[in-house]
């Protein structure tokens, strides 16, 4: 009798252990649910990914309950099909129009506009557009323009707590809301935005403050949003398994905006309620991991945005035991929920500038079909902003989605050669370029008025001579004639051999999102002056390269061309000394990495010190070479130049071993 009572035991426990196996070898089958994207599609909320960690405070299927978000309404029957003509915006382009403000407005409410008149989507003429915004303002909060026609192809947009009540009917109308309540959102129609301080900048905006991997040694594991725009520090006994609600004022990190200081902690513990959501975006700002109790706002931009890589949902019910939860997230995951808050942050939340090119682009994105790699665009680096459509929809197309795809940059470039007003026709040059095993095929970009050569030389490869329009930018313009993903960046006077040619290929293939050239440039912050400088003394530490001899992706010049501000053009156009600037800052913008160097055996001096296009005297002669960059910046909006004082060198490079063991000789002769 007692082995058989035995033996039920032993039966519930051979149960159970394996239940715990087939629970770690099946991770599908744990409580983290996915969420939708695209149109349609339910809430992009935040799941807790590490479910496993709260096992000892309920069960799980108790926790996928709680977690699932409720069903906000679709807003009867007005969906995206009914509502919006996509029509007009098919057949004449996606253009926006705002309307002008009535009466007095706000300090948020001229940033809107100022930002919607460098996107290219802008229009002043109603008649034009395809989609009209109306942002109410303090005295027109009820006022509805004559073309309203019941709200159709209109946006309802307020980024900050609406002025007064709305007290007319939204009809057929989107809303682009900040913070938008769950009940009152509706999903694949409205657009949920973030909800910005007033003082929020324009463009440009403060960098994220995440600057070291692991947490500071004084930094508190789990911040709370405290009173006053303050946070306060959790405090517990390492060894307590539950917290207790208490906390210690954290004196916070750096200041974003007057009077809120950004939390000083690995996580950042946010209430559900509508007046706590503003805080989402300052955790975002400090790298500090949101943990959001039972929202019951929206976040924003859920239809493309994935949450559950950069914050945390929790039920309310479990608060004080999240703290112990916390410490046993694996590192690993920790680092890299804080690394995609910083991510998010610059890439859509920096600026109202960022936030207005967010929004439309999804309503773009919603018009003309969303590819199934959206997805992909919008959760990685540098974002679906800077994976411009116009380019490709596929993202292998790109210079950044290679380790993720799996795939590796073709194995050719087109050589693109810029002939100057005063320069000879580089006959030399393209001989030199044509022996490359790597070229494709060699464009001759002719901006000088001198005659075409009756004959050029006689190469492996295709030679093509294009117009160069008499102007700098044009240098970078999106040419459908290369054929090519790498581009190798020349001057007539550049000199080069076929081996640092061949070699300086082969470095780009591994870093095809970045710049690889011969001669460098660095900035620096000029205290006598009171602003930037830059200066092309030769030196360990570098953060520019000159377009004269670089290689890049064709893809910048599809970014250089339809991304910056027509200003910024216009200026490399009138001193051709800020084009190697602006196409800098352009592609560090972009990477956050700086270019990189390789190593050449001789340059002409001329060469090296004349400005693109071989047309002028150097950029520290010009009298305003120095003012160039500082006009860069205010375009930026801030530096994005980063400086490195790596330079990637061929192996056995000047070692003293015979010659006949290393592959780029030419290299090392003077």
């Amino acid at each position: 009798m007692q082995s058989l009572g035995r033996k039920p035991l032993w039966l519930a426990l051979s149960a159970s252990c394996l239940l715990l196996i087939l629970l770690e070898i099946f991770p599908l089958l744990r409580p983290a649910v996915h969420p939708g994207h695209g149109p349609g599609s339910s809430h992009g909320r935040p799941r807790w990914q590490d479910a496993e960690l709260l096992q000892s405070f309920f069960q799980p299927e108790e926790l996928l309950e709680t977690t699932l978000p409720p069903q906000a309404p679709t807003g009867g029957s007005c969906y995206r099909g009914a509502c919006f003509d996509a029509h007009k915006c098919r057949a004449d382009g996606f253009k926006v129009f705002a309307y002008p403000a009535a009466g007095s407005t706000s300090e948020a409410h001229r940033k809107i506009l100022a930002s919607l008149e460098v996107l290219p989507y802008h229009t002043r003429s109603p008649a034009e557009a395809c989609l009209l915004l109306l942002l109410p303002g303090p005295d027109g909060c009820s006022q509805v323009p004559l073309q309203w026609n019941e709200g159709k192809n209109h946006m309802v947009l307020t980024l900050h707590p609406a002025p007064c009540p709305r007290s007319f009917q939204l009809g057929q109308a989107m809303v682009a809301e900040a913070s938008p309540t769950v009940d009152t959102f509706r999903p694949g129609f409205d657009v949920a935005l973030p909800r910005l301080p007033e003082a929020h900048p324009l463009r440009g905006g403060a960098p994220g403050q995440l600057r070291q991997h692991s947490p500071h040694p004084g930094a508190a594991l789990l911040a709370l949003a405290g009173e006053r725009g303050r946070w306060c520090a959790a405090t517990a006994n390492s060894s307590a398994r539950s917290w207790n609600g208490n906390c210690d004022q954290d004196p916070g990190g750096e200041q974003s905006q007057p009077g809120e200081m950004l939390p000083n902690a690995t996580f950042c513990l946010i209430p559900g309620q509508l007046p706590d959501a503003w805080r989402f975006l300052q955790a975002l700002q400090a790298g500090c991991i949101p943990v959001l109790l039972s929202p019951r706002w929206e976040l924003p931009f859920s239809e493309v945005i994935d949450w559950t890589k950069a914050s945390i949902v929790v039920d309310e019910r479990q608060a004080l035991q999240v703290l112990a939860a916390l410490r046993e997230m694996p590192p690993a995951r920790v680092l890299a929920l804080r690394q995609q808050t910083q991510f998010l942050w610059a890439a859509y939340f920096a600026s109202v500038e960022k936030v207005m090119h967010t929004a439309l682009e999804i309503l773009r994105a919603r018009i003309f079909g969303a590819s199934v790699h959206d997805w992909l665009l919008w959760n990685n680096p540098p974002g679906a902003l800077l994976a411009l459509p116009t380019f490709s929809m596929n993202p292998q197309d790109f210079p950044f989605y290679h380790l993720q795809q799996g795939s590796r940059p073709e194995s050719s470039f087109s050589a693109l050669i810029w002939v100057g007003s005063l320069s000879q026709p580089p006959l030399k040059l393209i001989h030199t370029v044509a022996e490359s095993q790597h070229c494709a095929q060699i464009l001759i970009l002719w901006n000088s008025a001198r005659p075409l050569p009756t004959r050029w030389p006689d190469t492996a490869v295709p030679v093509t001579v294009i117009d160069g329009l008499r102007k700098a930018s044009a240098r970078f313009l999106p040419y459908s004639t290369i054929s090519t993903d790498a581009v190798l960046s020349l001057d007539a006077q550049s000199s080069l051999s076929t081996s640092e040619v061949d070699f300086a290929f082969g470095v780009w293939q591994s870093f095809p999102e970045r710049m690889v050239g011969f001669v460098t440039h660095s900035h620096f912050w000029n205290e006598a002056g009171g602003g930037w400088s830059h200066t092309a003394e030769r030196a360990n530490e570098f953060s520019m390269v000159l377009t004269t001899a670089t290689f890049y992706h064709r893809y910048y010049h599809t970014l250089f061309t339809h991304s910056l501000p027509e200003s910024l053009r216009t200026l490399a156009d009138e001193s051709p000394v800020c084009l190697d600037i602006l196409m800098n800052f352009l592609v560090a913008a972009v990477t956050k990495l700086p270019p990189i160097k390789v190593p050449h055996a001789r340059w002409h001096q001329e060469a090296e010190l004349s400005a693109p296009g071989g047309s002028g005297p150097g950029p520290e002669s010009q009298p305003s070479a120095q003012d160039c960059i500082n006009q860069v910046v205010e375009g930026f909006g801030y530096m994005p130049l980063v400086s490195s004082r790596l330079r990637l060198d061929p192996v056995l490079f000047k070692d003293p071993v015979s010659v006949q063991r290393k592959k780029y000789r030419s290299l090392e002769k003077s």
